[in-house]
């Protein structure tokens, strides 16, 4: 194992005249630091970030996202992978480090940190970056939340966190490249997961460089995360898949450093790293590019509906054309659903209602609406009025809308009983950064999803507690908006 100097008297006299004079960490540590490896760049920048202001429109950002990710945690907490993982976790007992949302069980940070996100991805509310296909507010903001509670961490560190996780875990997609990790049977969500949530939990512990490297390890032996995922049934092993077991896996990390476990210290450029093992053409340097001015938080798109994501721009432009052209279900013969090449393996004939995307379409059709309760029944796919519906809806690849620019665009065509025709191609659905949702639309949608699981007053308390998240002093004080009724 290779030994790291430490920041020497020198280098952080040299660090603290660069802030005073107005550079930002990162290009400190840039001007410092030249020709060092990316893992040290890297642990350099996640130690430098906890003090480093955000800028106004990315605090803005971090702040929705959290609520967006405390709503979907909230409605989350009442499905049935959540029930199975409080289940588990009080079955594994342990110290009272933090809580279950939704629930008045308090557990391990860890287990804490694997139920929260369970919650968070239970329900197809949670947040999607397009680019790198990464679902990262489902673990990063459990992980984060998890530690901050037990450390008992302000909202201006929590955010400052948050953000370093959106960061973390992005950047590992894009080192490894998204398409190259799907074409490994690799699920993107599961390997973005557990270096989001190292990320976030890091910051919170307060790692020193050397033990932050060292975490950043112990991340990367627990990377996993296979493809296999979309033949789950019950959402339930897609709710670990997807954020449970990244949230733990980062946290667990990080604990057991802060333990005295010491470990490798250049998983990421070293002999057998962890990029070369995942990747046949990794791209390191995009692990540290534009740290500290590009925040993959303001990448990340809020969903407007909870259903699997390839779902939302199907359903953004059959609306558009029902509204349009006011089209009832009775004057429609057949709609035609085209999306990009790898939405079909994701959202096609799936028995999940919130990840079938004719079925979703249908009820869209029939109802001019598509709300939390109907993407969730079972039983609607089973009614034969709704069936008839969907009978008329085809989804088929586009390559045209393999577009990098627009990566989860859709074409929709309905065809009438009379012959008529119409069609929408929505590019960017509402909540991307595009079209992005405002702070009062983001509340609207928390709002919906939280009021039946707290009460309105305790809602209300949350939504504005997280929009001035940087007035709270301690994130444990949360934990009673987070309890049920």
């Amino acid at each position: 194992m290779s030994h790291l100097p430490s920041w020497s008297r020198r280098r952080v006299l040299q660090g603290g005249i660069a802030f005073s004079a107005g550079l930002t960490p990162m290009r400190w540590l840039w001007a410092a630091e030249q020709g060092t490896d990316i893992t040290a760049q890297l642990a350099r920048y996640m130690v430098a970030s906890r003090s480093m202001p955000l800028p106004e429109e990315v605090a803005e950002a971090c702040k929705s996202h959290i609520l967006d990710t405390f709503g979907a945690m909230l409605s989350g907490s009442r499905m049935r992978p959540v029930q199975l993982a409080i289940a588990y976790v009080q079955g594994q007992g342990g110290t009272e480090q933090a809580g279950v949302i939704g629930s008045n069980v308090r557990t391990t940070v860890v287990n804490a940190a694997l139920a929260n996100a369970m919650c968070a991805h239970s329900d197809e509310t949670d947040d999607f970056e397009p680019v790198t296909k990464a679902h990262p507010g489902s673990s990063v903001v459990p992980a984060a939340l998890a530690m901050a509670q037990w450390q008992h961490r302000s909202g201006e560190a929590f955010m400052r966190a948050v953000t370093l996780g959106y960061d973390t875990g992005c950047r590992l997609l894009m080192a490894l490249g998204p398409d190259s990790v799907r074409a490994s049977h690799r699920s993107a969500e599961g390997t973005a997961a557990t270096f989001g949530a190292v990320g976030a939990a890091a910051a919170l512990a307060e790692l020193d460089e050397q033990n932050t490297r060292f975490a950043l390890s112990y991340a990367a032996q627990q990377e996993s995360g296979l493809w296999s995922w979309v033949k789950d049934k019950d959402h339930i092993e897609k709710a670990f898949d997807f954020a449970g077991m990244g949230a733990r896996n980062g946290v667990e990390a990080v604990t057991m450093v802060q333990s005295g476990m010491t470990g490798v210290a250049d998983v990421l450029d070293g002999t057998h790293n962890l990029l070369i093992a995942l990747s046949a053409k990794p791209q390191p340097q995009e692990m540290i590019a534009g740290l500290g001015s590009r925040f993959f938080i303001t990448e990340t798109a809020i969903k407007t509906y909870s259903v699997g994501y390839p779902i939302q721009a199907p359903l953004d432009a059959l609306l558009t054309l029902r509204k349009q052209h006011n089209l009832t279900a009775d004057l429609v013969q057949r709609i035609e659903v085209k999306v990009p090449s790898d939405a079909i393996g994701i959202v096609g004939d799936s028995a999940m209602p919130d990840v079938n995307c004719a079925h979703m379409v249908a009820i869209a059709l029939v109802k001019g609406a598509v709300s939390f309760a109907d993407s969730h029944d079972v039983a609607l796919m089973h009614d034969p009025k709704m069936l008839e519906q969907r009978h008329k809806v085809s989804v088929a690849i586009d390559k045209a809308l393999d577009d990098p620019a627009a990566p989860r665009g859709a074409i929709v065509t309905v065809t009438l009983n009379d012959g008529q025709s119409f069609t929408h191609h929505t590019r960017f659905p509402s909540g991307t950064r595009e079209n992005p949702l405002s702070v009062d639309a983001v509340n609207a949608k928390v709002r919906d999803l939280i009021t039946p699981v707290i009460g309105q007053d305790r809602a209300e308390k949350l939504i504005d507690q997280i929009n001035h998240l940087e007035r709270v002093r301690d994130m444990a004080a949360l934990s009673e908006l987070l309890s049920p009724v």
